[in-house]
């Protein structure tokens, strides 16, 4: 591929295989990947290359699953996962959604879509991702466990780290499978009241819900520890749903093409191969990354467009070059200063009223951060693999300063310039999503979520800029979840009613179900002697005793 990306052949050739970003783990199989979650380097995985989707044009008719299978498959290799297998995992996944097209667009108006991602179990994007990782996992389980009875049995110990969707989505797509227990930690307080029953409610034995007395970056760092201790790991098999794991982000690749072909049925002046920007609104940058992806494999974007709450390190990286927890509050921000006068927080998660997005450390951009500095690598024209080794490397001492200095930066220029070559950024104030969702309330009778209220805000302005070029926002969760957003922006406008116009019957009566929830203090080891413990607690059950 051009852009000096690593390229690879489709998995009709030779398979495809894995490597951490931090470097010292590799050649992996697609298997070893979605069960091991995080690298043991303490990295995420990526293919070792980007396949290219020479024939991409001749996908445009297929439905969503055949359409996933064939992006898929570019990516595992038949060796691993039969064809049938794969296509029979898939149409399991999607057979839950609630829209015939799995994620429809929507013309909003002008140059401006919508891509609805919330009409999976969970009625937000992560269930595209989810209900497949789940039955991926049940995939491999059961086929490391035949013929196996009792403690031989490959058990698998999910842990996830939730701001809200992530939770529910793993939840469901979890939910009573043999040989897996799960556990999602989830700032208490800081879930919405919708987001924390669908949780919460669900009783399944395997399920265990962890009200973690912090905020979402301290459970995902206590969900990094886990994997990180030798503990945990000389008894328990851990797995992760976050989008840590790289079936999360592959999975989320395939509706990128499918709203890219979508639009050139909807619009009798857009055909395949015109140019389309992509605006996504972003707090760990999964979401955003898997069309980075699309955008190598060959989909014709001009751009991705990272859209930012108030929690906008990645904004202001776009803007200045630095990865910095702490914003400046100077004129040194050059153009990454607040909008709306609104005053730069300090070091520390701001809570808005998009809290999906409130996440200080974007965890998926140091996937990004290894492509960037394979391209700078590649300047000194050396062979890949020195290139490969060259960005693992980078990335690690960027993320040794992080750790350090709450930050790293500015990049090397040449890094800086190619981030911005693919990708723009706009940050998006509360109150600009509170008017937003009025906006569009009044303008065509559509209600929006506050996270896809920050994607179309951020999205009028790039229309201004980019002219006519059609724009596709991301719709990343239904507005029920985020009642307390939604009725504060549309509580005094004319003609809303929320039970109305906004809840749908699957959340009535939600909140007042039983509920199942341990409340945990912020301390990963106390997480971890807990884990063990109901682990044990169902293995005894498991084996009858």
């Amino acid at each position: 591929m051009s852009n000096g990306v690593p390229n690879g052949e489709s998995t009709n050739g030779s398979p495809q295989r894995y490597l951490s970003t931090r470097g010292d783990d590799y050649d992996l199989s697609f298997e070893d990947v979605v069960l091991k979650g995080l690298a043991s380097d303490g990295g995420l995985y990526i293919p070792e290359a980007i396949p290219d989707a020479s024939n991409w044009q001749s996908w445009k008719d297929l439905s969503f699953p055949d359409l996933a299978l064939e992006v898929l498959s570019l990516y595992i290799s038949p060796s691993e996962i039969p064809r049938d297998d794969l296509k029979g995992i898939i149409d399991r996944s999607y057979s839950t959604f609630r829209a015939p097209e799995t994620t429809p667009l929507k013309h909003l108006h002008d140059q401006l879509y919508l891509l609805e991602l919330f009409h999976g179990p969970t009625f937000a994007f992560k269930d595209v991702a989810l209900q497949f990782l789940g039955n991926l996992f049940e995939y491999f389980l059961v086929r490391r466990n035949v013929g196996k009875t009792g403690r031989d049995r490959h058990h698998l110990t999910v842990v996830g780290a939730t701001s809200g969707d992530t939770g529910s989505a793993a939840i469901y797509g979890l939910r009573g499978k043999k040989d897996v227990s799960v556990f999602i930690t989830h700032p208490k307080g800081r879930v919405s009241p919708i987001q924390e029953a669908q949780m919460t409610t669900v009783l399944d034995k395997n399920v265990h819900n962890l009200a973690v007395t912090g905020t979402f970056d301290d459970c995902q760092d206590i969900v990094k520890a886990l994997f990180a201790d030798p503990d945990i790991n000389s008894t328990l098999k851990l797995g992760a749903v976050n989008s840590i794991n790289w079936a999360r982000i592959l999975a989320q690749i395939v509706y990128y093409f499918h709203s890219y072909f979508s639009l050139s049925k909807a619009s009798s002046d857009f055909k395949l191969g015109d140019k389309v920007r992509f605006v996504v609104p972003t707090g760990n940058f999964g979401d955003v990354l898997a069309g980075y992806f699309a955008l190598r494999m060959g989909l014709p974007i001009e751009k991705l467009v990272v859209a930012t709450n108030e929690n906008d390190i990645l904004d202001r990286f776009w803007k200045t070059g630095k990865y910095e927890k702490k914003p400046a509050t100077g004129p040194e921000a050059e153009g990454g200063l607040p909008q709306d006068g609104v005053k730069a927080h300090e070091e520390g998660v701001k809570e808005t009223l998009s809290p999906a997005m409130d996440i200080l450390v974007s965890s998926n951009f140091e996937r990004l951060l290894w492509f960037l500095a394979y391209e700078y690598a590649q300047g000194a024209k050396m062979d890949e693999e020195w290139n490969k080794k060259q960005a693992g490397q980078e990335v690690t001492a960027w993320l040794k300063q992080l750790k350090s200095s709450s930050g790293f930066g500015p990049v090397p220029k040449e890094v800086h310039e190619t981030a911005k070559r693919d990708f723009e950024s706009e940050r998006v104030s509360d109150s600009q999503t509170v008017e937003t969702i009025k906006q569009y309330f009044n303008k065509i009778d559509y209600v929006l979520d506050p996270h896809t209220a920050i994607g179309v805000a951020a999205s009028l302005r790039s229309i201004e800029r980019a002219g006519q070029v059609p724009h596709i926002s991301l719709s990343t969760a239904h507005p029920a979840k985020f009642a307390g957003a939604v009725e504060l922006a549309l509580k005094d406008e004319s003609g809303f009613n929320f039970e109305e116009k906004v809840l749908p019957p699957e959340f009535h009566g939600l909140e007042t179900k039983e509920k199942r929830v341990a409340t945990v203090e912020n301390d990963w080891k106390a997480v971890r002697e807990l884990v063990k413990k109901q682990v044990e607690e169902e293995l005894r059950t498991e084996d009858g005793n």
